[in-house]
């Protein structure tokens, strides 16, 4: 496998498209940010095809192509035209009134002791286009980023107050550590604003980490570092306009590639698979939801 690396936070996005060499082919791709790799399709074809499960997710390159996600943080693939079945619909609804457990910064699989390596995203090809982003930013800009958009009055309550949210400790913290001061600014954040005001905080976040919240193409899939060894990304829901309800969006699909699409020989963990599936409750679960997203992991 060939291609460029060393990307750092100051290095300029590459817009241009370029060649990678990967599973005994030539690949068209392009890096948006430093923690982003768009696959476009393979060089040389342009229709829509399922590269994916044919090609890079075929035994003898699967491993590869999952370090390839660990060492990036963001992997998308576009033009992926695919009937597998082991996809399943991303649950959870917005309301007016209030955010979805989705719409906050988050890992899967956050509340258990194993988390999924990283989490598959897919738009596929349907009728209706998407219309709600899905913002993606490396855990640590995030929590930088929280800090410092932050309202003076939240940062001055009671559960912030005693907490050292110094930029330069933050460059410094493990992922137990930011989950936990994380924790405590969402949980602030939820408290203390209105929906609305919780979005346009947000939003200020995703400016303030550099997230990539592109547009769903239909036919794509990202690949989110979750937990692995190399990158450590959050995602979640985003509106970039107050959300007034009634819109028509096209849905999107996910799964936990690594621990569900099984090598030959391999076992499924169904308990993790139930467990991680438990935390994808709708509105009504709300108890264990906010645990999930809002506790200190």
């Amino acid at each position: 496998m060939s291609h460029t690396a060393g990307h750092s936070a100051g290095t300029p996005p590459d817009t241009t498209t370029s060649v990678l060499e990967f599973a005994n082919a030539l690949w068209r791709v392009r890096r948006p940010k430093p923690f982003v790799l768009v696959i476009e399709g393979q060089a040389g074809q342009t229709a829509p095809s399922d590269y994916l499960h044919d090609q890079l997710l075929l035994p003898q390159w699967r491993e590869a192509f999952y370090q390839l996600v660990d060492a990036t943080g963001l992997v998308v693939c576009l033009n992926v035209h695919t009937q597998h079945p082991a996809y399943r619909d991303v649950r959870g609804r917005s309301s007016k009134g209030r955010l979805s457990q989705g719409e906050y910064y988050h890992h899967d699989g956050c509340t258990g002791p194993v988390k999924p390596r990283f989490v598959e995203i897919r738009c596929p090809f349907q009728p209706q286009t998407r219309g709600i982003a899905t913002a993606v930013a490396p855990h640590r800009d995030v929590v930088k980023a929280m800090v410092q958009v932050l309202p003076a009055e939240l940062a001055a309550t009671p559960a912030l107050a005693g907490q050292d949210m110094n930029l330069a400790t933050i460059s410094q913290m493990d992922d137990a550590a930011l989950d936990h001061l994380q924790g405590h600014i969402t949980r602030t954040v939820r408290k203390k604003l209105n929906a609305e005001g919780a979005r346009s905080y947000f939003r200020q976040v995703d400016a303030a980490a550099n997230a990539y919240f592109e547009p769903w193409a239909l036919g794509e899939s990202r690949f989110i570092a979750n937990a692995n060894s190399g990158a450590t990304m959050q995602h979640r829901r985003a509106y970039q306009a107050p959300h007034t309800g009634g819109v028509a969006n096209g849905h999107l699909v996910k799964r936990w590639t690594n621990e569900e699409l099984l090598l030959p020989g391999q076992v499924a963990d169904l308990a993790l698979i139930a467990a991680l599936c438990s935390e994808e409750g709708d509105e009504a679960d709300g108890e264990r939801a906010e645990e999930c997203y809002l506790g200190a992991h």
